[in-house]
C-alpha cells in the first residue's frame, strides 16, 4: 500500500502559510538534500485545490530547476469544485474525501507527497490517512498566517520517528501516527 506523506515548512510559531516570504534564507545544502531524499521516495502529488491553482499557474512556465519535475510528477488533487484539470498529468478526485483516498492509497506505486495544501494535510491527520508528516521547523516567529494545526479540533497522536537539526537552525522533524 502507498504511504501518503506530507512535507511543510513551519515557522517555530507553527504558521505554515506563505512560506514563499520567510523560509529561503534558511535554506541550504542540508534541507535540498532531505527534500531530494523525500521526492526521491514518491511518484505522485497530493494535492488541495488552492494549491493546485497556485501551482498550476506558476510551474507551467516556469524555467526554474524544479519545473520538469513538477510538471511531469503525477498530481492527483482533492476537490469538490473542480470539474477539469488543466495541468498535465493531473487528475481531480472527488466524492467523499477518505473513500477516495483510501482507495487511491491502494493503488500502484510509490508514496504520495503532499506538498502545502494545509486543509488537506489537517483533514487526512483527523482521517487517520496521513503516513508520515515533516515538518521543516525554521527558527523565526512570523506572528501571523494560517499554522499547520489551526483546524485540528481533536488531538492528533504523533510519534517522533526522526529529528535532524540542520547548520541553519532548522529542525527536520519527521513524524508518523503513534500506534
Amino acid at each position: 500500500m502507498r504511504k501518503i506523506i506530507s512535507s511543510l515548512f513551519v515557522s517555530a510559531d507553527g504558521v505554515a502559510e506563505a512560506p514563499d516570504t520567510w523560509h529561503f534564507p534558511y535554506f541550504n545544502d542540508e534541507m535540498g538534500a532531505a527534500i531530494g531524499a523525500a521526492m526521491a521516495t514518491s511518484d505522485a502529488m497530493l494535492l488541495g485545490r488552492v494549491q493546485y491553482e497556485e501551482f498550476a499557474s506558476h510551474w507551467p512556465t516556469s524555467d526554474d530547476e524544479f519545473a520538469d519535475f513538477m510538471n511531469n510528477q503525477k498530481k492527483y488533487v482533492v476537490t469538490n469544485t473542480l470539474t477539469e484539470a488543466s495541468w498535465n498529468n493531473t487528475e481531480i478526485v472527488s466524492g467523499d474525501m477518505v473513500t477516495s483516498v483510501e482507495a487511491l492509497k491502494k493503488t500502484e506505486g510509490q508514496d504520495i507527497a503532499i506538498t502545502g495544501s494545509l486543509t488537506l494535510v489537517q483533514s487526512l491527520l483527523r482521517a487517520g490517512l496521513l503516513d508520515q508528516l515533516q515538518l521543516f521547523v525554521h527558527p523565526i516567529v512570523v506572528g501571523k498566517g494560517a499554522r499547520w494545526f489551526d483546524k485540528l479540533d481533536d488531538t492528533v497522536e504523533l510519534a517522533l520517528a526522526s529529528a535532524d537539526v540542520f547548520s541553519t537552525g532548522v529542525i527536520n522533524q519527521i513524524y508518523a501516527p503513534a500506534k
